[in-house]
């Protein structure tokens, strides 16, 4: 008999090694257990016999019983009894039959849908390997598809990676479910048509009041672009948040805010005004920004300390685009004059380090808001800092902890100009809005969202990002305060389905290979752990897992 028409033959039947039988499984097996020393007992309450068979038969038991792993089970009983370590399949092989539903092969771009469908990019950084694997191997094959054996080597190198994604381990795990909605939230915005696009600095003037476009990339790296994603624009005050993020990065916070306070100033972004100790009041206004930028790599040339918030610009964004505009800088600068005021106000005040050559650092000013960005690099910042400090597709550690919290705070607070108290009780979420049409949103633990249309309401922020921004979190739990007990149920995204509150989660760390290999091989719905005493069959070793009501799944 062949391997495939015995497959679903074997899959109903059931070993005893004392009576040497084969009968039907869900008529006879009462229970399933695995010990400790890798041993399997199936109880047969028409024989009323327990069996304790052999390590390579528990493996054939986990496969066939379950019905989770695989859908031929004698073909992987084969390969199981080739495999010498382990008492578990391998991820590897649990991946390829999560994909292959069935088949011996899986075409590539099966692979490849499927893993745009969890929200990951074949171009991800984290996937590198697997994808130039990938196209290796597809040199050598004729149609295009993988064996089991060839896609192990593709993806062996990524595999924790690709098997959480696969098995919705990721924060988002419904990832088009929710990009739905997302969809939905964005089409809604772009009928927007209310507005005016900032003048004041000519070059921003030349931008179309239709761009439109919203990325988000979530702390597992999961990415959702809408509209004009792929557009260059200049950060202008969306920069002031990461400088600050990079000073105390570098100071501490005890430095940093000798000089800067941490209030809401309650007036306009750019007024000549200092708090009661002559300090800017937070660093999200001009005056506290140009303070906060005296105080980045000091002793060196501007054009070593540029080069230096780049590089951290470009961490912060996964080495995804982050450029320069010469053009806005030389037009920013040209029509700086209340910025040049503040400056001299500032430098009469003492609020600079000693030693700060002011004109110098005005023109250091105005070339970090000329730093550029797209919607896509611009949500891997904020995604970084979602993240606590770490790049979600890079994996590096950007930011210490003390400079992403105090950051988060202060954008909290007084991130979007006159409108932050608006924002942070509509929105509840920390944010910071500039004059080019930008709104850099952080969900922490979550998301960053970047939105850019140019047109801007009377306050100085988009009209469309405001607007997105307040949808989002009336239709999700993303409010600062959304999750309080006996509050009304909103969608939360963070658990499959949508419909559930989110629990609090145990571990927030990333699973590693050991433990995904045990949840998915073992942990399933069809097994529980259990103690000795739960058991008479088994009293001489400690029973771990046992199958439970196997007729009644069946």
């Amino acid at each position: 008999m062949c391997q495939s028409s015995m497959c679903c033959h074997f899959s109903m039947l059931c070993f005893h090694s004392a009576c040497m039988s084969v009968c039907p499984w869900r008529d006879r097996l009462t229970f399933l257990s695995v010990t400790c020393e890798g041993q399997v007992s199936a109880y047969c309450n028409i024989c009323k016999f327990t069996s304790r068979e052999t390590l390579s038969l528990l493996k054939f038991f986990i496969v066939c019983m379950s019905q989770k792993v695989v859908d031929c089970p004698v073909c992987y009983l084969q390969h199981l009894l080739r495999q010498k370590a382990g008492i578990l399949p391998s991820l590897e092989d649990l991946l390829f039959y999560t994909i292959a539903e069935g088949q011996e092969k899986i075409p590539a771009h099966k692979f490849t849908t499927a893993l745009k469908a969890t929200g990951l990019r074949t171009g991800d950084p984290r996937l590198k390997e697997c994808m130039e694997m990938l196209k290796i191997t597809l040199k050598t094959t004729s149609d295009g598809a993988l064996d089991r054996h060839l896609f192990k080597k593709c993806v062996q190198s990524n595999i924790v990676l690709l098997t959480q994604a696969f098995r919705k381990k990721f924060v988002i795990p419904d990832f088009q479910s929710f990009t739905s909605h997302v969809d939905q939230i964005y089409e809604s915005a772009k009928s927007l048509s209310g507005g005016q696009v900032a003048d004041y600095i000519p070059q921003l003037a030349k931008f179309s009041p239709n761009l439109w476009a919203v990325a988000l990339c979530t702390v597992d790296g999961q990415r959702y672009t809408a509209g004009d994603t792929k557009v260059p624009f200049c950060l202008q005050s969306c920069v002031k948040p990461l400088k600050y993020a990079v000073a105390v990065h570098d100071h501490g916070t005890e430095y940093v805010h000798r000089f800067i306070g941490k209030e809401p100033s309650g007036l306009r972004f750019n007024k000549l005004f200092l708090d009661e100790d002559d300090k800017p009041h937070n660093p999200m206004v001009n005056a506290g920004a140009i303070v906060c930028t005296s105080l980045l790599k000091q002793g060196v040339s501007n054009a070593e300390k540029f080069d230096y918030v780049m590089n951290f610009m470009k961490k912060l964004a996964g080495n995804e685009y982050v450029g320069f505009s010469n053009a806005t800088f030389q037009s920013e600068r040209l029509s700086g004059d209340r910025n040049f005021a503040i400056g001299y106000y500032l430098k009469e005040k003492k609020c600079f380090p000693e030693g700060t050559d002011m004109i110098s650092i005005l023109d250091l000013y105005f070339q970090l808001c000329s730093i550029e960005v797209t919607c896509e690099s611009a949500s891997v910042m904020a995604a970084t800092l979602a993240n606590g400090g770490f790049c979600p597709i890079t994996g590096e550690r950007v930011l210490n902890p003390e400079a992403v919290r105090n950051t988060l705070s202060l954008m909290h607070s007084c991130g979007m100009y006159d409108f932050s108290g608006q924002f942070a009780f509509h929105v509840g979420l920390p944010a910071k809005s500039g004059v080019s049409g930008g709104i850099l949103l952080v969900v922490p633990n979550v998301m960053g969202i970047m939105c850019w249309s140019p047109p801007l309401d009377k306050l100085g922020n988009s009209v469309r990002g405001i607007q997105f921004c307040t949808d989002l979190v009336h239709l999700c739990n993303f409010h600062n305060y959304d999750n309080l007990r006996h509050f009304a149920k909103k969608l939360d995204p963070r658990r499959e389905g949508g419909d559930q509150r989110q629990q609090q989660q145990q571990n927030l760390e990333p699973l590693d290979y050991t433990s995904l290999q045990k949840e998915l091989a073992l942990t399933d719905k069809v097994w529980k752990k259990v103690c000795p005493s739960e058991t008479d069959e088994d009293s001489s070793t400690t029973v771990v897992y046992r199958m439970e009501n196997v007729a009644e799944r069946n």
